[in-house]
Parts: C-alpha cells; sequence; structure tokens
C-alpha cells in the first residue's frame, strides 16, 4: 500500500524514494544543518514531506548540477530552504528567482568556486536567508555598472557549463 504525500518517511523509504543508500542521508544530517527529521525512540528517523523534497533539492544540486557539499551549503546559506525546496519540487531555476526590476530575466548565480586557493572571489550582495513562509525584503536596484560585471560573469558561467556539458556528453 503507497503512503499518502503527506506521510512521514522512514529513513529507508526516503532513502529509496531519492534513490540513495541510507548512510548519504545520514552524513547529509552532518553536513547540512537544515536537514532535520524526527528521531523517535531509538533514533528512528522520521522525514517530514518538506524534508524529502529538501533532500532531493539537495540531491539534484549535489549529483545532477555538479555541485560539491560547500557550494550547497553556500546556495542554502544565501538562497534559502524554500529555494532548494523548490528545486526538489521540480520548478525551474528561473520560476524561483526573483523578476528583475526592467523586465529582464532574473539568474540566480551558484557559487563555482572550489576550496582551492586559486579561486576568484566575486563581491556580489548576497540575499538574506529565507526561512518556509517569509517573504524576500525588498531589494535595492542594481547599477548598470554591477549589471555590466554580472552580465559579464554570467556569460563566463554559461560558458564554463557548456564546455563541462561537452565533457559530459564527450
Amino acid at each position: 500500500m503507497e503512503k499518502s504525500p503527506d506521510a512521514f518517511r522512514t529513513i529507508s523509504e526516503a532513502a529509496e524514494e531519492l534513490d540513495l543508500p541510507q548512510h548519504v542521508l545520514r552524513f547529509w544530517e552532518t553536513r547540512f544543518s537544515t536537514i532535520k527529521p524526527l528521531k523517535r525512540g531509538g533514533g528512528r528517523r522520521y522525514y517530514r514531506p518538506e524534508d524529502v523534497l529538501l533532500l532531493k533539492g539537495i540531491r539534484h544540486l549535489l549529483y545532477d548540477q555538479g555541485f560539491t557539499i560547500k557550494g550547497v551549503q553556500r546556495i542554502l546559506k544565501d538562497q534559502g530552504i524554500r529555494y532548494v525546496v523548490g528545486i526538489g519540487e521540480g520548478r525551474p531555476l528561473e520560476a524561483l528567482a526573483p523578476a528583475a526590476a526592467d523586465d529582464e530575466p532574473a539568474v540566480d548565480m551558484p557559487d563555482f568556486a572550489d576550496d582551492s586557493d586559486d579561486a576568484v572571489e566575486i563581491d556580489v550582495p548576497r540575499r538574506p536567508r529565507l526561512g518556509f513562509g517569509s517573504r524576500p525584503p525588498a531589494e535595492k536596484a542594481l547599477t548598470d555598472k554591477d549589471r555590466e560585471k554580472l552580465s559579464d560573469v554570467l556569460r563566463e558561467l554559461l560558458d564554463c557549463k557548456r564546455i563541462l556539458e561537452r565533457a559530459r556528453e564527450g
């Protein structure tokens, strides 16, 4: 008998739904403080539906998008839980980004920098973390110079993405 979508999942059910081993879910709990399943007697874990959606989002970012754990931690910190849950729900990333003031498509820029010492840091204002049910504060408009810098960075990242996709296919 299949459970209702609102039912809690045991770790084995969540692992099966995510196509992951149970030990990966336990490991992720140590790396992502936002993963907090309910624990009953004997330490048995029960995942709420929103926990499973968060795990789906994390899984997608790690396995499908190629982010590192630190990269996903940064996304959770900067974009918030709702953003990653939206990814877990299968919403397109464009739908998760707020619309820009002048109707240009907004693009959320994930942190692709690795852990090496030669990583370049770009000074881009970060969005505050949003929890479930919270709304983003009104954002200041970007200057033309900031838009130009972001456009340049976006072009470079899209070029990198194309190179990575070709390498994965090839």
